[in-house]
């Protein structure tokens, strides 16, 4: 399947009023507020998007030298089936990785990269909160498991995910 754009990151000063904004002018669904270890953050969605309101405290994460002064779209990202092979993809079609921000199979998960202009951009398998498509965690583990079976099925043994990562 085709990668899909599922969700686009806007930097703000006043998360708090911009989330009420977009809940009052669009009527999207509202997340509670809460803090990653780069930015405060709300998801607001339309159940296929995910707008995530951010609010950035440094330049790790953001790539921002000044992330408090900076407001306006930060970056966009694009739910895709499998990360290794998409990574190779995007590699070769010129793009640079960035930065990861928490593990891939954590829930707020995203493999951040830049492409040739140096716009920001991000992937991950799970999909983002509030979302249609979004893989939850008990989901998650159940197509770990059979991925894990059929792997070890068709190799004739069944090996940890760090070993599954290097082969």
């Amino acid at each position: 399947m085709a990668a899909r754009i599922r969700h686009i990151a806007i930097s703000v000063k006043d998360i708090d009023a911009t989330a009420d904004f977009y809940e009052k002018a669009f009527g999207l669904k509202r997340s509670p507020k809460s803090e990653g270890p780069t930015a405060y953050r709300v998801y607001m969605s339309d159940g296929e998007i995910n707008l995530a309101l951010l609010q950035y405290k440094s330049e790790v994460g953001s790539g921002l030298t000044n992330s408090s002064e900076f407001v306006g779209i930060h970056h966009f990202g694009f739910q895709c089936d499998d990360l290794e092979e998409q990574q190779k993809k995007i590699e070769a079609a010129g793009g640079k990785f960035f930065f990861d921000l928490g593990d891939p199979d954590d829930d707020d998960f995203e493999r951040k990269f830049r492409d040739p202009n140096g716009i920001i951009f991000d992937i991950n398998w799970r999909g983002w909160a509030m979302t249609a498509t979004k893989v939850s965690a008990p989901e998650a583990a159940t197509e770990k498991s059979a991925e894990n079976k059929e792997h070890a099925e068709a190799t004739g043994g069944n090996r940890s995910s760090s070993q599954r990562n290097e082969a």
